[in-house]
């Protein structure tokens, strides 16, 4: 107890997540992109309890399909669980974010769980930028997200962490977090990475934990060819402030990590990558979601 566990491909895993509580409110979202013409567009939508989508967005033509998924509640709350199911047809390319933070409020001892899946069917592109996730001093939150790729599908996405409300001064001295996050190419694991963290453990402030960093974040971009000159300028970007951060290579696989102490600064420095990776992976420039503004 106490400890947290960063996994990379083929390292055993962390317990089995927590089994929520028997009060829970059920929330599930089912979309699903398909490739019309040139054009892609949200051809399947379900959803149960409070989480939907806006309208489809194209501030960059017919091809991309960006999308916001709402959950009205605002927050999080133990018991509920909520459930995200996306398909990307072959072809087929869409952005995903939310219009503001995910809060996670203070648990009296239950748990509150978010699943995502994500499949991506052959030629398609899923980016999945979600805005930050701000844990309140007591809760008790279970993530996870399982990306399935086909034989050449991409995948840019990222989550931000926020243990404490750190603009009011608060500290993540009690709650719990268990993170789980895996990427997959046919059945073939590209990357497995699991986090355990307790409020107040020594760990959140240990030089071999989170340094007393309450912000951390993780960048993934799957698909990515060879290109030593763009992993040099993403390695050339530097985090503001004394943050840490760092760009890391494996087949097929780039990894930016970010551990600081601002939410905007964690999302400039992602925001920075986004904008020299996309042109690579998809062969566009960046194009800011208009939710990011208001």
């Amino acid at each position: 107890m106490g400890q947290a566990l960063w996994h990379t491909p083929g390292v055993t895993s962390l317990a089995s997540p927590p089994t929520p509580s028997r009060q829970e409110w059920l929330a599930r979202l089912r979309l699903g992109y398909a490739r019309h013409d040139d054009r892609t567009v949200l051809a399947r939508r379900e959803h149960l309890g409070p989480l939907r989508v806006q309208r489809p967005f194209y501030p960059e033509g017919p091809g991309v399909c960006h999308t916001y998924v709402v959950h009205p509640p605002a927050g999080i709350v133990a018991g509920d669980r909520l459930e995200i199911d996306l398909h990307v047809d072959a072809g087929a390319h869409a952005l995903i974010t939310t219009p503001g933070a995910a809060k996670w409020y203070r648990s009296g001892g239950g748990w509150a769980t978010q699943t995502a899946r994500i499949a991506v069917a052959a030629g398609g592109c899923l980016e999945w930028l979600p805005q930050e996730q701000i844990l309140y001093r007591g809760a008790r939150a279970s993530t996870r997200l399982h990306v399935d790729l086909a034989r050449d599908a991409r995948f840019l996405g990222w989550e931000i962490t926020c243990l404490g409300r750190t603009a009011a001064g608060e500290r993540f001295e009690a709650g719990e977090l268990r993170q789980q996050l895996e990427v997959s190419r046919e059945d073939s694991r590209l990357w497995e990475e699991r986090a355990w963290l307790q409020g107040g453990s020594g760990l959140l402030t240990s030089p071999a934990g989170l340094r007393g960093c309450p912000v951390s974040g993780l960048l993934l971009a799957v698909g990515l060819e060879s290109e030593p000159a763009v992993v040099a300028d993403c390695r050339a970007i530097a985090a503001e402030d004394g943050a840490l951060c760092g760009v890391t290579t494996l087949p097929g696989v780039l990894a930016a990590r970010y551990l600081g102490h601002s939410v905007q600064r964690a999302q400039h420095y992602f925001r920075a990558l986004w904008g020299i990776l996309r042109p690579s992976l998809v062969q566009r420039a960046a194009c800011a979601p208009r939710i990011w503004t208001t």
